[in-house]
């Protein structure tokens, strides 16, 4: 089953996503801080990273994206600005079902869109709109010095949010631009795991670009 939908009920429309959480927490070399975690830990964690998820689907990111070049010095930056937050505890979010296997803690959930978000989710759907798959990573080492879990997951999808610009912005360009900016917004909940002792993130992500600065503007 896929980890995400949209579902139209009494024309009402709700997202629909699944999260999972370890209840043995390792990151890389080193264990959580809380391990291993209690029910209501790890709920609260489902819950905190679904919101985290929902707020990127329904608003997004703008961003600004200094692609960089190495024979010329420029170093790549990628800035992402939140477009709107979904909060814990918001009334819009609730539980649908809630497993625990393998020591993992399965979790779906939908999330009821009010006028106004469904507004913006119209916007996700507009013909200027296009799609890009792409895979992010996450900071090594322990997680005091990198910061939180969620913290650190949250960097993977931002990677992997800059990895679907790029990739874009290769398949539309002929030749590299010096900046780009625009909307980026998930399509769906992302996938995550452990490769090489650290978080990887996959996602598709919906991308808006509205400027491409060419190294000639200069």
């Amino acid at each position: 089953m896929l980890p995400f939908s949209v579902l139209t009920l009494c024309a009402q429309e709700v997202l629909r996503g699944e999260v999972r959480v370890d209840l043995e927490p390792v990151y890389g070399e080193y264990v959580d801080v809380v391990y291993p975690l209690d029910a209501e830990s790890a709920y609260r964690r489902a819950l905190e990273e679904s919101a985290l998820v929902y707020s990127a689907m329904i608003y997004g990111w703008s961003f600004e994206y200094a692609i960089g070049e190495r024979a010329r010095g420029i170093a790549e930056a990628f800035d992402l600005s939140p477009l709107g937050t979904i909060p814990f505890g918001d009334p819009g979010l609730f539980v649908t079902d809630a497993q625990v296997r393998d020591m993992r803690l399965y979790l779906w959930t939908d999330y009821q869109l009010n006028e106004a978000q469904k507004r913006r989710m119209g916007f996700w759907k507009s013909g200027k709109i296009q799609t890009a798959q792409a895979i992010g990573h996450g900071p090594l080492g322990d997680p005091a010095a990198a910061g939180d879990w969620l913290s650190i997951k949250k960097t993977a999808l931002e990677d992997a949010a800059r990895a679907a610009v790029r990739a874009m912005l290769r398949g539309s360009e002929r030749n590299r631009p010096k900046e780009a900016r625009g909307y980026i917004g998930l399509a769906g909940f992302p996938a995550y795991w452990m490769d090489a002792g650290r978080w990887t993130a996959s996602a598709r992500f919906r991308v808006e670009i509205k400027e491409i600065i060419p190294f000639g503007a200069y």
